[in-house]
């Protein structure tokens, strides 16, 4: 399952920057005992590497009841960071300081989307 995005993936999301904010959905699958882990995680990002980014956390929720979805489509939590660009979000997770943390997000999942959005115009 993916949990991490390979050099492929971040070499096009700045192929296709269209330039301006992007949002970045975030669906997460907890391994057993990982949301600990998790919210370590968020609390170093959140403190340190969002704000030095000009970041910012829109929303990180629990899943719930699940509405419509094929079986095995419900997701643990959903977290939504805003950065001021494509370039910010590819500074940040090239940070040394980051990917000193990135391990507490590996070791807390089984599986994530990791989706750049862009405004509908």
């Amino acid at each position: 399952m993916a949990i991490d995005p390979d050099g492929a993936r971040l070499a096009l999301l700045q192929d296709e920057d269209p330039g301006g904010p992007v949002v970045m959905l975030n669906l997460l699958r907890f391994a057993e005992g990982g949301f600990q882990s998790y919210q370590e995680y968020a609390r170093q990002v959140s403190e340190k590497f969002l704000p030095r980014y000009g970041a910012k956390v829109l929303y990180a929720g629990s899943g719930s009841t699940v509405l419509v979805a094929e079986d095995g489509q419900s997701w643990d939590a959903v977290v939504i960071v805003r950065y001021p660009d494509r370039a910010a979000f590819q500074k940040m997770i090239s940070d040394p300081e980051y990917q000193g943390v990135t391990h507490l997000r590996t070791q807390a999942l089984t599986e994530a989307v990791l989706q750049a959005t862009t405004p509908w115009t």
